[in-house]
């Protein structure tokens, strides 16, 4: 059964709101690092798969995915820049690199990641 339409741009919007707050504190912790070990790396990269997962799991939503998805894409964007005072939280570093291809692949395979197949009758 499908939702009403204002009810879907609804789940859109909070998705994409979502995804910009989850983007926001990933961008910023992906750069700590226990010793050698890229632990805030890790856990932006494991925290956004788990949620682009739970989102396409609760809504069965490509769309909503998607919007969580450029929300994180979007945030990861605008701060991997350097601001007006010419101060960057991205700074261009190997974890960094890895933190801006692994969001957009992230997004990529949950969107794409086909139905639930259902068992035949």
């Amino acid at each position: 059964m499908r939702s009403s339409v204002p009810a879907r741009i609804g789940t859109w919007l909070i998705a994409l709101l979502v995804g910009l707050v989850y983007g926001l504190a990933a961008t910023i912790a992906h750069a700590y690092s226990i010793g050698w070990f890229p632990l805030g790396l890790v856990l932006a990269v494991v925290g956004c798969a788990a949620l682009l997962m739970a989102v396409r799991l609760l809504t069965s939503d490509r769309w909503a995915t998607l919007a969580t998805g450029l929300g994180l894409m979007l945030t990861t964007l605008v701060f991997s820049g350097s601001g007006p005072g010419g101060s960057v939280i991205v700074p261009q570093t190997g974890l960094a690199v890895v933190w801006t291809f692994a969001v957009p692949i992230l997004v990529a395979v949950a969107v794409a990641w086909p139905e639930r197949l259902r068992p035949a009758a």
